[in-house]
């Protein structure tokens, strides 16, 4: 994986080009610290901060190749999966290739097929395409939104970044946050309408999008999307595709040139996903997979019991790694590592973010690093496959607005008057979630029942998944570990949608099918296990330590968190230890210590990136 950046401008001067190429780039060295390379020509300067899993030489970015009378220029971030496929093809259509990396084929394709060049793609991406004699410049992102592509669209010219922090990092581009960005943040925080960036001037290309740059104008379009069909299969039939079409997308991702490992929760989706590598890595004769999981220190003293967190994970993990014969390692993370990187974990997401879920995983991907550069991880599946509550619980059903946002009241309390009534938060989030609601692909003929299921796919699938992946990509890139996501295969995504509820919800379990899929694969302790999220620390010093960190702020007089949010009713939240407030702020667990922790890194984002209201 990589970083890119960007920048199109008829009026700097070369000298100028390079000095600010190379800040915006310096920005996103995590993503690619083992090379960066430049390529600046007439009005175009592109970037490429470089990690190398596949093909060292032959894969440097930017790539440059001429036909048609046209010299092309590529910056990508990603990894196809249907890599040879493609080269096959092009070569049948005599091309030629100089290396075996994804890159190459990339960038041939579009020679070929121009803008259309993403419907022969499988795989997690974001690339830009510079015709130099042309002087025009396309962009695009994969279809399930796994690899970020930001924008701003500027009077200093067009720039684009992986990061918004590439963006952020050209001298003309404020740090300004307006009030639809603070409306943004305050009632859908830490989620995000999909394509807005939150700062003033930045966009992001959304998924299954590309853009096209042309003497001045921009043109987004969208390539794909989930389509509406009746779904004709029989149980077992389905049953039988989604195992099929599983295999096949795990065996895709498992091609590297460095080292892989997957990521272990003892859940079902990351067993699964283990268990189907460790097979393929026996029959390649690849030797014994590395597998990895999280845990915290004495988190057997103080584990609570609830209804999302019914038990632990290690006997599950345990049983999974043994029944597969992984080398299986557990990272426990101390209270210290947590709370040291919540401010580090804003500044990898460019925004406030989920407090210790951020950057626990920041911590763990680090320890991966140490071990692999590649990992396998199981987001997603709940998403397409119905894993969460909001899917089946009748008052969920019920309610108008986003389901894992269930803390507008609180978010409401907490904020100043002036402000709240000026924001209305309330009104804007319920036109972000109607505009999604209405952008569902249903049929006219579907009954509304199903109708209504489809659309509550389609929230998780635009926005709750988003900022799970989002977290994924920004925690890993952190620690330059890239982390793949079999289960946004968009083939297993296209089949799922049009897979009635009835099915997905086999036996009334979350995830039913999904199970009955994985029969044989996994032992049956784990493939029935209740689900169980991404797991927090329940250390009573964790608490002790954002509450210590939000006093310091309360007792700062210029402390930016008092421009938005009621000191007083900040201090009283505090002392309670974030008790008084009983919702979740956002998802399913962030109560308590983790919504201090979240309120702590918002004041941390407006002071360290100076933002301007």
């Amino acid at each position: 994986m990589c970083g890119i950046v960007g920048w199109i401008d008829y009026n700097h001067k070369f000298i100028d080009k390079t000095m600010i190429l190379d800040r915006m780039a310096e920005t996103l060295r995590h993503r690619g610290p083992d090379d960066y390379q430049k390529w600046i020509k007439g009005p175009a300067a592109l970037g490429h901060q470089r990690l190398i899993v596949v093909d060292p030489r032959g894969g440097r970015q930017p790539m440059i190749r001429e036909a048609h009378n046209e010299k092309y220029i590529l910056c990508y971030n990603g990894e196809l999966y249907n890599t040879e496929e493609i080269r096959n093809r092009l070569i049948e259509k005599g091309w030629s290739f100089q290396s075996h990396s994804d890159t190459e084929v990339v960038l041939i394709s579009y020679m070929q097929w121009g803008e259309r060049c993403v419907d022969h793609m499988n795989g997690i991406f974001a690339f830009a395409i510079w015709e130099k004699r042309r002087e025009r410049l396309f962009l695009a992102r994969d279809r399930l939104g796994v690899k970020p592509l930001f924008y701003s669209d500027h009077s200093s010219g067009f720039m684009f970044g992986s990061e918004i922090k590439a963006i952020l990092a050209h001298p003309d581009v404020e740090e300004r946050v307006d009030k639809e960005g603070l409306q943004e943040v305050l009632s859908l925080g830490p989620s995000r309408t999909p394509g807005h960036g939150i700062f003033k001037h930045v966009q992001e290309i959304r998924p299954g999008h590309f853009a096209l740059w042309e003497k001045g104008k921009l043109t987004v379009r969208r390539y794909w999307n989930v389509v509406s069909q009746p779904h004709t299969h029989s149980f077992q039939e389905t049953v039988e595709r989604v195992r099929e079409l599983f295999i096949d997308a795990s065996e895709r991702q498992l091609v590297s040139d460095v080292k892989l490992g997957t990521f272990l929760s003892g859940g079902v989706d990351s067993s699964a996903i283990t268990a189907i590598a460790a097979e393929h890595y026996k029959n390649e004769k690849m030797g014994t997979l590395q597998t990895f999981s999280i845990d915290y220190k004495d988190q057997d003293k103080f584990f609570k019991k609830n209804d999302f967190q019914p038990d632990r994970d290690e006997a599950y993990i345990q049983l999974v790694s043994k029944q597969n014969g992984t080398d299986h390692t557990v990272m426990e993370a101390r209270t210290e590592d947590l709370v040291n990187r919540l401010k580090r974990a804003v500044e990898l997401r460019d925004l406030p973010g989920m407090a210790d879920v951020d950057s626990s995983l920041l911590w763990f991907c680090e320890k991966i690093k140490k071990h692999v550069t590649v990992a396998l991880s199981g987001e997603c599946a709940d998403e397409i496959f119905g894993g969460y509550p909001w899917y089946y619980r009748k008052e969920d059903q019920q309610r108008k607005g986003f389901p894992w946002i269930r803390s507008l009241h609180a978010r409401e309390s907490l904020i100043l008057d002036d402000l709240n009534d000026d924001l209305d938060i309330e009104s804007y989030m319920l036109r972000r979630y109607q505009e999604t609601i209405d952008e569902a692909p249903v049929l006219p003929e579907e009954g509304r029942a199903s109708q209504k299921h489809k659309q509550m796919f389609y929230l998780n699938m635009n926005w709750f998944m988003q900022t799970l992946l989002e977290r994924k990509d920004r925690m890993s890139m952190g620690a330059s570990l890239e982390v793949r996501v079999p289960f946004s295969d968009h083939r297993l995504v296209e089949y799922a949608w049009n897979i009635p509820w009835n099915m997905k919800h086999h036996n009334d379990r979350e995830k039913g099918l999904l199970r009955e899929a994985l029969r044989g694969i996994l032992p049956d302790k784990v493939l029935f296990r209740k689900k169980n999220p991404y797991p927090k620390t329940f250390h009573p010093d964790y608490t002790k330590a954002v509450c210590t960190w939000m006093n310091e702020i309360a007792a700062d007089p210029n402390a930016p968190l008092f421009d938005l949010f009621d000191r007083n009713r900040i201090i009283t939240l505090n002392q309670s230890e974030g008790k008084s407030i009983q919702t979740p702020w956002f998802g399913q667990l962030m109560t308590g210590p983790q919504l201090i922790a979240h309120l702590c890194q918002i004041n941390y984002w407006l002071s360290k990136y100076k933002v301007r209201l």
